[in-house]
């Protein structure tokens, strides 16, 4: 859910949870927010998230999902808080929100209130003039994300790699994650991938009761297809779509910290980079020191932060970094 004034909020799950997001939109509404801006569906991806909160200036957005652990029921299913950059929200948030949580003794619902998750466009209900006007806006999970892709990346150029005479065959898996709708919409359908590239793109409550981590271990139906020697690039994403593994011909793997110094050494060849530059480079600890080879060349700095996506946010809002990664395959 996305509020669009004071507090800003995300909400994205996936599509067999419409009760969680009710539940969030009656306590939004009992706040006293004036507008929440919904994935159709209440499914979207985190970088998504991210890319939507900058564009309409939210003050932030929560997330509820299973991230790479087992979905379903029986399952987990986390919370997460991101802030105005897009980005996780800083220690000093989170504790906030911990002490702030200590202290409530109840709250309201509006368990009347049906909001039609499949429907594009605003919504507007009138609660007894008891508040201003509730205002819904279901938005497409992709279209936002890829007119963003299209200003930071060659699209003509890939097109012709998957579609002209020197093509190479791809195999992306999903894993039932929020991804399908992105993978099938955006290299499929924009980028011209034929339809069998892409498996496991039907998000599902269970993720198809393999955990939804893009690894050697759970990612057993792309390793195989990809040791047979019939695609040229692999890839799996998690469940929320901010992790990924990338295999080679014949199921070659790339570790994530040799992907993350593959990424650096041709950002030449990413328009974005071309017209804004490279200020420098971020990794985790844990990550290797293959990126610092890369930025030695580069000639631009390498700053290692703990692990955690936020601190990588603090590099980026200071103007230090242009790209970063951690060990566990998230890249951005």
């Amino acid at each position: 859910i996305f509020l669009c004034k004071r507090i800003g909020s995300v909400l994205r799950l996936y599509n067999f949870y419409p009760v969680c997001v009710y539940l969030y939109v009656y306590v939004c509404l009992f706040i006293n927010f004036q507008k929440l801006v919904i994935g159709q569906n209440g499914i979207l991806s985190t970088p998504a998230v991210s890319c939507i909160i900058r564009k309409i200036k939210a003050a932030g957005g929560i997330i509820l999902t299973a991230s790479h652990s087992p979905g379903g029921p029986g399952g987990e299913f986390g919370v997460k808080f991101e802030v105005a950059n897009g980005g996780p929200a800083p220690d000093i948030v989170s504790d906030k929100i911990y002490q702030i949580s200590k202290t409530l003794e109840e709250y309201a619902i509006c368990p009347d209130l049906r909001v039609d998750l499949s429907r594009l466009g605003r919504q507007e209900f009138d609660l007894e003039n008891k508040f201003k006007p509730f205002r819904v806006e279901i938005v497409d999970s992709v279209d936002i994300y890829l007119n963003l892709l299209r200003s930071i990346f060659d699209f003509n150029a890939i097109r012709n790699l998957l579609t002209g005479p020197n093509q190479i065959k791809i195999r992306i898996d999903a894993m039932n994650g929020v991804m399908g709708p992105y993978v099938r919409r955006i290299l499929c359908d924009e980028l011209g991938a034929p339809a069998n590239s892409a498996i496991n793109c039907i998000p599902l409550e269970d993720f198809g009761g393999q955990p939804p981590d893009p690894n050697l271990t759970y990612a057993t139906a792309l390793l195989e297809a990809m040791r047979g020697g019939e695609y040229g690039f692999g890839a799996a994403f998690d469940a929320d779509g901010d992790r990924y593994m990338i295999l080679g011909q014949n199921g070659f793997f790339v570790n994530a910290s040799d992907s993350l110094a593959i990424i650096a050494a041709n950002l030449s060849c990413i328009p974005y980079f071309c017209q804004m530059g490279v200020r420098g480079f971020g990794r985790s600890m844990p990550t290797s020191t293959a990126l610092d080879k890369v930025a030695k060349v580069m000639k631009v700095p390498v700053y290692e932060t703990p692990a955690g996506w936020r601190y990588f946010s603090n590099l980026m809002d200071s103007g230090r970094c242009s790209l970063c990664g951690e060990e566990s395959f998230g890249t951005g």
